[in-house]
């Protein structure tokens, strides 16, 4: 008779890391989080990717995840376009709409600051212009790949979108391996408050 335990279902696995992962983020004082945060909105405007971009794609911050408003007001100011995301509950997917500043944000679904619907939808299908995505997650591991609070909404976005993927995230959050599966999409570079990574 064979000893081997199964493994715990894929599901099981990752919530047991976001469960961990959230701990931890919540024990960051406010000061270090500011510090840190900071930093990579400070390396994000040096990345190549960044700089040559005409259209950038961000995130509106939730409690706790780095704030990246920084990095938005920096690429106005430098003549780019931006856009954030808005979410469609009942088909799990979104669309990235342009603002044209961070007023035009408001709360609105799983209550997330968002763009109105009557706001201009990139459609990266349409729009030759280089884009730059930058990503949010809980945790990422060294190949760049990620978890988030498990919707599957930037997996199901980034499929499809052919700029480029950087991940956001703090240095001590990134780990050997996360719980993957087929569907899961890997970002092309990992940007922290210490250094700019390369997933291998």
């Amino acid at each position: 008779m064979s000893n081997n335990i199964p493994a715990p279902p894929l599901k099981e696995r990752k919530d047991l890391v976001r469960r961990q992962y959230k701990a931890l983020r919540g024990s960051i004082s406010n000061e270090e989080r500011a510090r840190r945060d900071g930093a990579i909105c400070q390396a994000a405007l040096d990345l190549v990717s960044f700089r040559y971009a005409d259209i950038v794609l961000l995130y509106a911050p939730m409690e706790q995840e780095i704030d990246v408003f920084p990095i938005a007001r920096a690429a106005l100011q430098k003549g780019k376009q931006i856009a954030f995301p808005r979410c469609d509950a009942q088909s799990k997917t979104m669309e990235y709409h342009f603002v044209t500043s961070l007023s035009q944000l408001s709360v609105s679904t799983y209550g997330i600051r968002e763009p109105g619907a009557e706001l201009p939808i990139y459609d990266h299908a349409a729009h030759s212009n280089s884009a730059v995505c930058f990503v949010p997650g809980l945790v990422y591991d060294r190949q760049g790949y990620r978890l988030g609070y498990g919707m599957g909404f930037y997996d199901r976005y980034l499929s499809t979108f052919h700029g480029c993927r950087v991940g956001v995230i703090y240095s001590d959050y990134i780990v050997s391996n996360v719980p993957r599966g087929r569907f899961d999409i890997r970002c092309d570079i990992l940007l922290t408050e210490k250094n700019v990574r390369v997933p291998r």
